[in-house]
C-alpha cells in the first residue's frame, strides 16, 4: 500500500523529506498530482545514479545489490519506485500506463532531485532500460551518462529471440502447457507460474534455485503491478504482447550522443548478440558481457555487472 506522504511536503516545493535518504516527489500528469518514492545513498558532485526498475510495475527493491558494491565506489545513488510500483501511489488509471507519461515523470524526478549534467547517469534495467531509451531521446542533454541494462531495443526482435532460440530450448510439454494455458487466458493460475519458474525463470531470468533467490528479488517481482504489466508487457512471460511489442527505437540509436554502455548477459532473456549490437549504433556506445549472467545480471554475474558498470561510471564522471 502507498504511503500517505502529504505530511511530508513543505509548501514550497516538489520534494518532501522522509528521513533516511528518503523523500518523495510529487508529480503532475493529465489526471492530476501523485506521490513517488526516492532514496538516495551516497554524496558525489560528480557522480549521481538514478535506477530505473523493470516490469513495468516492479519495484525498486532488486536493485537492493548495488548496496554491496556502490557506496565502496564513491558513487551517489537513487533508489525510484515508479508512479504505480512499490512505495509510490497505484491510481487505478489505465491512461496514466504509457511510455511518454512515465518519460516525464522521470523528468519531472530528476529535476527534483536536482540532478543535472554535470553529474546525472541513468540507468535502466528490463523494462526501465526501454524508459531510459527514451528518456535520453527526448532530455539528453540533461544526462552525463546512460545504463541500457539487459534490454533490447526492439520489441519484435525481443519476441522473435524468444520463440527461435529460447522456446526451442526449453522442455516441449511444458511449453505445449504454458502456451495452452496462455491461450485460454489461465495466467494467474499457480500451476502456470510453477512450469515458468521450473522450466524458464531459473535459466533465464535468475540462475539460480528458486529458493536461493534473493528476499529482494523475490518481494519486487511478487509486488508487480499488474494493472501496469499487463497492457504494457501483455500477459505471457515468453514474450511482449502488449504496448511494447511495436516499440523500436534501433533506427534511433545513433542520436543519443551521450556516453552509453550496453549491459547483456550470456543467459539472458534477452538476445546478447542483438545488445552488442545496440553498442555499435550509438555514436558513444560501449558493452558490457556478462557470461555467467542472466535477466538479473546484477545477482548471477554480479562482480562482472558492478565492476563494468563502477569502471563506466569513473571513466566518464
Amino acid at each position: 500500500m502507498a504511503v500517505d506522504f502529504e505530511q511530508y511536503f513543505t509548501r514550497s516545493g516538489k520534494r518532501g523529506v522522509l528521513g533516511g535518504g528518503e523523500s518523495v516527489v510529487e508529480v503532475s500528469t493529465p489526471r492530476g498530482d501523485f506521490h513517488v518514492w526516492t532514496k538516495r545513498t551516497g554524496n558525489n558532485p560528480d557522480v549521481a545514479l538514478l535506477l530505473l526498475h523493470g516490469g513495468p510495475g516492479a519495484t525498486h527493491e532488486y536493485f537492493i545489490a548495488a548496496d554491496s558494491y556502490l557506496p565502496a565506489a564513491g558513487v551517489e545513488y537513487y533508489y525510484y519506485d515508479q508512479l504505480g510500483s512499490g512505495n509510490s501511489d497505484a491510481p487505478d488509471d489505465p491512461s496514466l500506463w504509457s511510455i511518454e507519461r512515465f518519460v516525464d515523470e522521470v523528468e519531472q524526478v530528476r529535476i527534483a532531485l536536482g540532478l543535472g549534467p554535470e553529474n546525472l547517469f541513468v540507468l535502466g534495467h528490463s523494462w526501465g532500460g526501454v524508459l531510459a531509451i527514451e528518456y535520453a531521446l527526448r532530455h539528453q542533454d540533461q544526462l552525463k551518462g546512460l545504463i541500457i541494462s539487459n534490454m533490447m531495443s526492439d520489441g519484435a526482435a525481443y519476441n522473435r529471440y524468444a520463440e527461435e532460440v529460447l522456446m526451442p530450448q526449453m522442455d516441449q510439454g511444458a511449453l505445449a502447457e504454458i502456451k495452452a494455458m496462455e491461450a485460454r487466458g489461465d495466467t494467474d493460475d499457480p500451476r502456470y507460474e510453477a512450469l515458468l519458474l521450473e522450466h524458464h525463470y531459473v535459466h533465464h531470468v535468475l540462475r539460480l534455485p528458486y529458493e536461493q533467490w534473493p528476499a529482494p528479488v523475490q518481494r519486487a517481482l511478487a509486488k508487480i503491478n499488474k494493472d501496469i504489466y499487463v497492457p504494457m508487457q501483455g500477459p505471457s512471460e515468453l514474450g511482449l504482447s502488449g504496448v511494447l511489442l511495436e516499440w523500436d527505437r534501433t533506427p534511433d540509436l545513433h542520436e543519443i550522443q551521450v556516453p552509453t554502455l550496453v549491459i547483456g548477459a550470456q543467459y539472458d532473456t534477452m538476445d546478447p548478440q542483438f545488445m552488442r549490437h545496440m553498442a555499435s549504433l550509438l555514436p558513444s556506445g560501449e558493452y558490457l558481457h556478462c557470461p555467467e549472467g542472466s535477466h538479473m545480471a546484477m545477482y548471477d554475474d554480479q562482480e562482472t555487472y558492478f565492476e563494468g558498470l563502477i569502471s563506466f561510471l569513473r571513466r566518464h564522471a
